[in-house]
């Protein structure tokens, strides 16, 4: 088994290609310890000393770890616990686990709020993926859309930048209902 590693816009996360599926549908977000339960794999992976955060795509793994871990010390580790789970034969997540996806809108702007998500499933999302990361529908409020960034996306840098001249803009140009584009917390 090769796995490839890819730089992330995120100097704190790194996105690992096993090479094989990690996800047959949606994306997994573990920002803690405690919520990799859901996950053998993420379980691991938070075992290596330094790993803050662990987001699985369809064909990706990211890593986020904390400021004073350098990645030519955790990257090897990382590495290793990832092709011993894929050798194991475990499953990736647990049988009651749930991939992560928009949160449901119920009320009043349904046929917006389903525009919104449309656009960032087919604009958003694709190219948000290549950076290791997502960014999910967390809710709709005159105007303003709240979005839920997840793997690489979370705490990066670039990411205020990418929200409001990449996605607010691009919602605005389509949607004249909004106005404006939001982060939210987990």
């Amino acid at each position: 088994m090769f796995i490839q590693t890819e730089s992330t816009p995120n100097p704190a996360t790194l996105k690992f290609l096993p090479g094989q599926a990690v996800l047959s549908t949606g994306t997994a977000d573990f920002p803690t310890e405690e919520a990799a339960q859901a996950s053998p794999l993420a379980q691991r992976i938070f075992g290596v000393q330094g790993v803050t955060g662990v987001f699985f795509g369809p064909d990706f793994v990211t890593v986020t770890k904390n400021e004073q871990t350098e990645w030519n010390h955790v990257k090897p580790a990382i590495l290793g616990v990832i092709m011993e789970h894929y050798q194991s034969g475990q499953p990736v997540m647990g049988a009651d686990a749930e991939n992560s996806g928009h949160k449901e809108h119920t009320g009043e702007d349904g046929e917006i709020v389903q525009q919104i998500k449309d656009l960032l499933d087919t604009r958003v999302r694709p190219a948000v993926a290549q950076d290791g990361g997502d960014i999910t529908f967390h809710g709709f409020d005159r105007g303003v859309v709240y979005l839920h960034m997840q793997g690489a996306c979370a705490g990066c840098p670039s990411s205020t930048i990418t929200l409001k001249m990449g996605i607010e803009n691009l919602l605005r140009h389509y949607i004249p209902e909004v106005t404006e584009v939001r982060p939210v917390a987990a």
